[in-house]
């Protein structure tokens, strides 16, 4: 009888044990399995960046494609994305963010990419360098230059990082030129001195092109260009490249992210080469997360 009771009393404790365990995983922040506990710890909600970026359109098409009705896409900027990244991920709380590589966060945080099969991101993208039409001829030995340009994604991270902890950006772009000269004496090969001839260089404001742009504004300078740079938007970059208000800019992520400006701009515009392969666009979330495709977030 004694056994009984124990042997009764070993198994109840069996069950509350194992019932203990499973609500504990249940309440562990960001690693629900289900569309429905991931969505509802989100509120049904993707952190995003400002509305005319290439990422958020790719985004409300992924959103079509994967048929995610409950979900919407939040709008800022780069700097509350990464903000509302940063709290989440100190919190271990879920959080899902329109991502692009390269950037900072990915050495910061440990991230990974939503798997993507119905390709709504379009893959692995070029980073590609575009001017006004009529530059080579006003200003030659900026188009060689600009032509020229190409870097990898390791250097660019380099610049990203030093601004990102503090660094200025003119200075973290200084010290990048003066580690890297060899490389920068290849884009300025054989290109003779100017004496102030103004250039103005149109880009967004994601912290990659914060920093080639600002690479690229020390080196034109030391060729003697008088520099402007304007930070814009997507929709206004390619259309301020088109109407020759901006002369040149190394933003342009094709051929997914800038399609749309790619496709609207069409002869308005010269494509004069690739200044980095492989950079990437797509739906981020925390390596602790229990999702690895989009299609994990599906009803």
């Amino acid at each position: 009888m004694d056994f009984k009771k124990k042997l009764f009393g070993f198994g109840a404790a069996a069950l509350l044990a194992v019932g203990l365990a499973a609500c504990g995983n249940d309440d562990k922040a960001g690693t629900g399995s289900s569309s429905d506990s991931v969505g509802e710890s989100l509120d049904y909600k993707i952190t995003g960046i400002d509305p005319g970026a290439g990422i958020m359109e790719a985004t409300d098409r992924a959103i079509e494609d994967y048929g995610l009705d409950k979900w919407e896409v939040t709008t800022g900027s780069g700097a509350t994305m990464t903000a509302a990244l940063k709290k989440a991920y100190d919190a271990e709380k879920p959080i899902i963010i329109t991502g692009w590589t390269p950037h900072w966060k990915f050495a910061k945080f440990d991230l990974k990419y939503l798997d993507d099969p119905k390709g709504s991101y379009g893959g692995e993208e070029q980073i590609r360098t575009i001017a006004r039409t009529g530059l080579a001829a006003d200003l030659p030995e900026a188009h060689q230059i600009l032509s020229n340009f190409n870097w990898s994604e390791a250097d660019m991270g380099e610049v990203m990082v030093a601004i990102q902890e503090g660094e200025k950006e003119e200075v973290a772009a200084q010290n990048w030129i003066d580690a890297n000269a060899e490389k920068v004496a290849e884009w300025t090969d054989g290109v003779d001195k100017v004496s102030g001839d103004k250039i103005n260089l149109a880009y967004v404001a994601w912290d990659s092109e914060i920093a080639s742009h600002n690479v690229m504004k020390l080196v034109l300078e030391e060729v003697g260009y008088d520099v402007t740079l304007t930070q814009v938007e997507a929709g206004p970059l390619w259309s301020a490249i088109a109407d020759g208000s901006a002369d040149a800019s190394l933003a342009a992520w094709l051929p997914v992210t800038h399609k749309t400006y790619a496709d609207k701009f069409d002869g308005q515009f010269e494509e004069l080469g690739i200044n980095m392969e492989g950079v990437k666009i797509g739906l981020v979330v925390p390596e602790y997360m229990d999702i690895d495709s989009i299609e994990d977030l599906k009803e």
